[in-house]
């Protein structure tokens, strides 16, 4: 396995060592149509150092990249930026056979990878503004709490100026190419849209005082390497611009019209609210939960000003899809829309009420 999969260059003495998941298609719920990767990195200091690791079924691919470059059990330390399972699935077995001297996470990371994987190592904490020596190279970590989980911090490597930024900036985008600059535009602002609005959107205000926070800091940056999707160099201003827009959640002349149907009456209000708003001049997404996924109604609802919801009456009760979609948005908690609701039935009408709810 070691003859096929290699390591990647990302500066003279950080390389990127994950996984590629071309296949997977669905992510707690969020649909991921090109896939993702799992993007871990090995630091060549004069400790060699390993950040984050790769869901547990792909730690063989990661070893053997590693191998193209050093042998496992030379990595001393293993940094965890992010406890979920994605990025620790393969820890336990990685620790098994390199048995590193020394595991380091966040105050909150070693809470959490206790309560998962109940290791039989000691996991050092890492408060906020510390500092590592790895000999030639230091690192410099910075919690970035719920974002998206309470462990979430980032790494800083100071001497190659990379910033190691766990799932922020990142998206789900399986690509032979391991860079931004290297893949089509439209691809990637539309995945990065897509991931914030279906994993960061909740946490929008966080995000602002993040933004802030690593602005004022001043830290030199060439290179932002996240854990999921490509690494950003060439076009980092682009992402964090997008970030700050999305998380401001200013509103465009956008209105999405939601909707399922049983026999087509609701479908007829859903097309006419759609004709009557689009004839002032807003722009509209008519989306039937029929025909789209719950991910994508996220991705339009991100830089809408309304949000139209349509519903049959079932039972006494909301039509599933639309009792689903609700629910998801429910946590998103997306802001700044204008709210309207219709719906159709046969003799009772519980649907708009429940919508209201």
């Amino acid at each position: 396995m070691n003859k096929i999969f290699k390591a990647v260059k990302v500066s003279d003495r950080v390389y990127w060592v994950g996984a590629i998941d071309w296949n997977i298609r669905d992510f707690h719920g969020y649909t991921t149509k090109r896939g993702t990767t799992y993007n871990a990195y090995l630091i060549l200091a004069d400790t060699i150092t390993l950040i984050d690791t790769v869901r547990a079924p792909f730690k063989d691919e990661m070893l053997a990249r590693i191998r193209s470059l050093i042998e496992p059990t030379d990595i001393q330390y293993i940094i965890s930026d992010h406890s979920e399972m994605d990025h620790t699935g393969s820890l336990p077995g990685v620790i098994t056979e390199i048995s590193p001297e020394r595991i380091f996470a966040s105050t909150m990371g070693v809470k959490t990878l206790g309560e998962m994987y109940h290791l039989d190592r000691k996991i050092e904490p890492l408060s906020d503004g510390s500092s590592l020596d790895l000999g030639n190279m230091t690192l410099t970590f910075y919690e970035t709490r719920m974002l998206h989980w309470p462990d979430s911090m980032f790494s800083y490597l100071s001497n190659e100026n990379i910033l190691f930024s766990h799932d922020a900036f990142g998206m789900h985008l399986a690509t032979s190419e391991r860079f931004a600059d290297e893949i089509d535009g439209a691809i990637l602002d539309y995945e990065a849209a897509t991931y914030f609005a279906n994993i960061l959107l909740p946490y929008s205000p966080l995000i602002l005082k993040l933004l802030d926070k690593v602005g004022s800091m001043g830290l030199a940056c060439d290179v932002i390497a996240p854990d999921h999707g490509p690494m950003w160099r060439s076009d980092m201003r682009k992402i964090i611009d997008y970030y700050r827009t999305w998380a401001l959640q200013e509103p465009k002349r956008k209105a999405v019209v939601l909707y399922d149907t049983m026999w087509h009456s609701t479908e007829l209000m859903a097309r006419a609210v759609s004709e009557g708003l689009a004839s002032t001049g807003i722009s509209v997404r008519n989306m039937s939960m029929h025909a789209n996924h719950r991910s994508d109604v996220a991705y339009e609802i991100l830089d809408a000003g309304a949000l139209v919801v349509g519903s049959p009456t079932l039972n006494n009760n909301l039509f599933p899809t639309i009792a689903d979609i609700l629910t998801y948005l429910k946590g998103l908690r997306p802001r700044n829309l204008v709210g309207g609701v219709f719906g159709s039935y046969g003799w009772s009408g519980e649907s708009i009420r429940h919508v209201h709810g």
